[in-house]
Order: structure tokens, then C-alpha cells, then sequence
């Protein structure tokens, strides 16, 4: 069964593009989402790959998920992106730093200006430095999955929410 083991940060300032690689354009679509943090869900990046991936919740602590995740023909991923009720676009940068596979991803739209950063670690006792440029860490917190932002995106929030989050 495949694990997913990730924390999740909002990143503050430019300096994490010091350690960028290559953006990667995403584009993904939500085919349905449950209340309980199961979500199926269409990743197509750079039009010429793309995945379907179901997610669902494997403790209580939000750090370990269960992913399975499948290649897919990317006509069929069109065909299922114009179906999808929500949907999210956003340019993943791939960071170049020790202690995990570290990205940061750049949401546009209506999620723009929001910019987090995850970590995949290779076990849930993995040690890992933090970046000065990762803030708040939002590992488990639904508001900031890309499920939700998709349903709802960020320049939906009040206004106070938005400035309260450096986002307005």
C-alpha cells in the first residue's frame, strides 16, 4: 500500500528560489472530495503527462496519507478536466535541499499570491531542517490542501483571513 508522508509550510519571501530547479506547470482537477479527506483527483503537467490519484487519510495526525497514484493518456485527463467540478493551476518548483523531496508550489488564479512548500520524507521520525523562508507549518490542515483550495480558493476568503495570512 502506498504511503504518502509530507509536511506542509506557507513560505514567506523569495528566498527559496535560490534553490529552485525547473517549474513544472500543473494544472489539477478534483473528480470528487469527501468530508473524511478522501479525494480523487487528475494532475496534468506540461500537457503531455498526466496522472489519476486517489488520496485518503492514514492516521489522525495528517502526516501520512495513503496515495495511489496511476499514469494516465493525457486525452483521457482533458476528457476528465472538463468534467471536474474544482480545479487548481499552479507552477511546482523542485528545490534542491537535504532531508526529503522539498517543493514549493506557486498558485495561480484565484489562489494567487499563495505560495507553500511541502517536504516528502521517506519515514514519519524522519529529521528535517526547516528553511528560514518556510512559516507556518500547515501539515494536516484542511484549509490548505489543494482539495480544498480548488473548492475554495483563497481570493474567496474574507478579507481579514487574506491579510491575516499575508495574502491580500
Amino acid at each position: 500500500m502506498a504511503l504518502e508522508i509530507e509536511r506542509r509550510f506557507l513560505v514567506s519571501g523569495e528566498a527559496w528560489r535560490a534553490h529552485a530547479g525547473c517549474a513544472q506547470p500543473l494544472r489539477q482537477g478534483y473528480l470528487a472530495a469527501s468530508a473524511e479527506g478522501v479525494t480523487v483527483r487528475l494532475r496534468i503537467q506540461d500537457n503531455n503527462q498526466a496522472w489519476l490519484t486517489l488520496k485518503a487519510p492514514a492516521g489522525v495526525s495528517g502526516l501520512v496519507r495513503h496515495e495511489f497514484e496511476y499514469v494516465i493518456p493525457v486525452e483521457d485527463a482533458e476528457a476528465m478536466w472538463k468534467l471536474a467540478p474544482h480545479r487548481l493551476e499552479k507552477t511546482r518548483w523542485l528545490l534542491d535541499l537535504p532531508g526529503g523531496e522539498w517543493v514549493v508550489d506557486c498558485f495561480a488564479g484565484t489562489n494567487a499570491p499563495l505560495v507553500l512548500a511541502e517536504v516528502e520524507l521517506p519515514q514519519v521520525d524522519q529529521s528535517v531542517v526547516i528553511p528560514p523562508w518556510c512559516g507556518l507549518e500547515i501539515t494536516g490542515e484542511s484549509l490548505w490542501s489543494n482539495a480544498v483550495l480548488a473548492q475554495h480558493p483563497v481570493q474567496s476568503w474574507p478579507l481579514q483571513e487574506r491579510v491575516r495570512h499575508g495574502l491580500a
